[in-house]
């Protein structure tokens, strides 16, 4: 059964997140790059946020009935065939699981100018991402739930 109250938690969350990428994006480049911490708050956020939409996805795809995805990237994927998301949407959010995991396993030195252009895109994608999985929601008979 899909659990409404966790995924609306978690999008909740996410919304808290997005608004503190939202002060960060508003920051001129200088003004973010003179302050390493602006960075580390911002990919904290970004690690956040994005780990959070996955757990939503893998519980989205799996209370619908669906196997597990093979990986986080697959998740977002499957959301479009779910009819949760546009297969567009979905495959510009399926590019931030790769983001999420050069972050969280340090693969390599992440550029800070690339963290500060990724958050005003993050900024507008987010919310429309929640918006769909919250219009998804409102579709699924209670009996799902």
């Amino acid at each position: 059964m899909i659990d409404c109250q966790l995924i609306t938690r978690k999008m909740s969350l996410i919304l808290e997140d997005v608004a503190a990428m939202t002060r960060l994006s508003q920051l001129s480049r200088e003004q973010y790059l003179e302050n390493s911490i602006n960075e580390d708050l911002a990919e904290r956020y970004l690690e956040r946020a994005i780990g959070r939409m996955i757990d939503i996805n893998f519980h989205l795809i799996i209370e619908s009935g669906q196997v597990p995805p093979k990986d986080y990237h697959e998740s977002f994927v499957r959301l479009s065939r779910l009819g949760v998301m546009s297969a567009d949407l979905a495959k510009e959010m399926a590019m931030a699981a790769g983001l999420r995991n050069r972050i969280v396993h340090e693969y390599d030195d992440i550029d800070p100018e690339r963290v500060y252009e990724a958050l005003p895109v993050a900024v507008r994608r987010i919310p429309l991402y929640l918006d769909q999985v919250q219009r998804f929601l409102e579709n699924v008979p209670p009996s799902s739930q």
